[in-house]
């Protein structure tokens, strides 16, 4: 399977890139021992074991701020061009409630036409402020996931709590490591807060701080990210 295809071998790639650039190469080595022979189709445990080990020498050898921002620099990232347009305005008005605004119609314009849901389906997931804008609470937006899209249907009908955080989550690692009972820390989920960060410095041209408040791998029923909004946004 080519690497670009491969969830695991694609997602160290990022980890490794983003240690060299962070830590240096001799701590990228220490922290990536292990990994080599890990695919798409390896055992979930021996996944689990090395991504905890991974987790702990980042937490040990470049400590907890720096093991943040690599985690977050491996995130899936929404397309640049997506924003242009948004950013444009943001940059015209510095009205952070319009951004709000744009991203939310976005967002519901992709449940509508891109996943053909149900208007009412759609009210649901409006009404929990889950998707790509985010809640503002005055310097911080809170953004909640939407479950992942492949398998939202499934999860609204699915009644098992745990089966419903495994249905959630949009990770392919974290969703096997669900399922087969297992866990992870927290900083791991800064991988998908990394998401958000994304857009908001793109639209911001600004660097923005993100912070994990739940995840349904710590056994939460949503996954909650707050973006800090720096001085001057």
């Amino acid at each position: 399977m080519p690497v670009d295809l491969d969830f695991e071998r694609a997602w160290q790639h990022k980890l490794s890139r983003s240690l060299e650039r962070v830590a240096g190469a001799d701590v990228c080595a220490q922290v990536m021992e292990g990994g080599d022979g890990l695919s798409a189709e390896s055992n979930t445990f021996e996944v689990e074991e090395w991504s905890r080990k991974v987790l702990e020498r980042l937490g040990q050898l470049v400590g907890e701020v720096k093991g943040r921002e690599i985690m977050t620099d491996c995130a899936c990232q929404y397309p640049i061009s997506e924003l242009s347009e948004i950013r444009r305005r943001y940059q015209e008005s510095g009205d952070i409630d319009l951004v709000i605004r744009m991203l939310q119609d976005k967002f519901e314009t992709f449940l509508r036409d891109t996943m053909g849901l149900e208007e009412e389906l759609i009210e649901t997931i409006v009404s929990r402020g889950w998707g790509l804008a985010g809640v503002r609470q005055g310097d911080i937006i809170v953004a909640t996931k939407i479950p992942k899209s492949g398998y939202l249907l499934e999860y609204f009908q699915e009644s098992d709590s745990e089966r419903k955080r495994q249905l959630y989550c949009h990770c392919p690692r974290v969703r096997d490591i669900l399922g087969a009972s297992g866990s992870l820390p927290q900083l791991y989920c800064y991988c998908g807060a990394g998401f958000y960060k994304g857009i908001w410095e793109e639209i911001l041209q600004m660097p923005v701080e993100v912070e994990v408040l739940e995840t349904v791998l710590d056994g939460g029923e949503v996954c909650k990210i707050a973006v800090h909004l720096p001085d001057g946004a």
